[in-house]
């Protein structure tokens, strides 16, 4: 399928760089979709970060290289984007065990990890229940904090910010203003733009002046939105089922837009909530 082949194109591009940088904008090119939406996509489809499987390709080489030759570690650790043969000998060991200098050792096991490759596979999970929706732009209000390019990096972020309207009297504050439509309060990973914009906000939909909040308008897209309820661990499965299980067969592909969070019951024992992802046809 044409979805596959671009993010395996993706991997291709990758390969052709470990030696060099990689652009995590020319991945989400590759991909035809945005950077962020990439990582997401790569990483439940993976079963691990973008970044460690990079970091796991690149440790995979400098392997071979260290034991095909004598060529200085310090050499080798530039190849590889190391900065220092210190970064260099935390990211060899933390794959391989050891340290580069054992590498040459006569008999010492190595770990190999090839290039992955996509493909559909066919599992016959349960039924996912969605609707698809065109709405206008919408104004919201919350507060926000930044994202890093490197989405793994935003796992301590995110849930400290939950953290702190949990505890601060902010969500009380925001749904007091929540005036029009989605009702309930909102996750939005506003990512539709360079990556030094990326931002998270914790939000609800509103006509009210900002006043000590700050306002974002989500742009108009077609959504897919799927429902769910359970923990904040079943609202993860749910964005990985669409990723590996709905997307490729559905006929859509990301839209270069937000992703949206919407929380209908925020009961942390039993949450309902609705996941939105901006789709275009293919």
């Amino acid at each position: 399928m044409e979805w596959i082949e671009r993010l395996n194109k993706a991997i291709v591009y990758i390969e052709e760089n470990l030696t060099g940088e990689i652009d995590y904008e020319e991945l989400g090119r590759q991909a035809c979709c945005s950077p962020y939406h990439f990582q997401r996509m790569f990483g439940y489809m993976a079963g691990m970060p973008l970044s460690e499987y990079i970091r796991r390709r690149r440790m995979s080489r400098a392997a071979a290289d260290l034991q095909s030759g004598g060529e200085k570690i310090i050499d080798i650790a530039a190849r590889y984007g190391c900065e220092s043969p210190t970064a260099f000998n935390r990211a060899f060991q933390s794959v391989h065990g050891f340290a580069p200098s054992q590498a040459r050792t006569d008999g010492q096991t190595l770990k190999s990890f090839p290039p992955i490759s996509f493909q559909i596979t066919i599992k016959g999970a349960a039924q996912m229940d969605y609707r698809i929706e065109k709405k206008d732009a919408f104004r919201i209000i919350g507060i926000s904090a930044p994202l890093e390019a490197d989405i793994e990096k935003n796992f301590e972020t995110v849930p400290a910010l939950w953290g702190k309207v949990a505890q601060d009297g902010t969500i009380p504050r925001l749904c007091e203003r929540m005036n029009s439509q989605p009702m309930g309060v909102l996750g939005v990973s506003a990512c539709n733009e360079a990556a030094e914009n990326w931002r998270y906000y914790i939000a609800v939909a509103s006509t009210s002046v900002a006043e000590s909040f700050e306002e974002y308008t989500v742009p108009a897209f077609t959504w897919a939105i799927f429902r769910g309820e359970g923990t904040g661990i079943s609202i993860q499965q749910l964005e990985q089922r669409i990723v590996t299980e709905w997307l490729p067969t559905s006929g859509y592909e990301y839209a270069n837009g937000p992703n949206v969070e919407l929380y209908l019951d925020p009961n942390p024992e039993n949450t309902k909530y609705e996941v939105w992802i901006p789709v275009v046809k293919k």
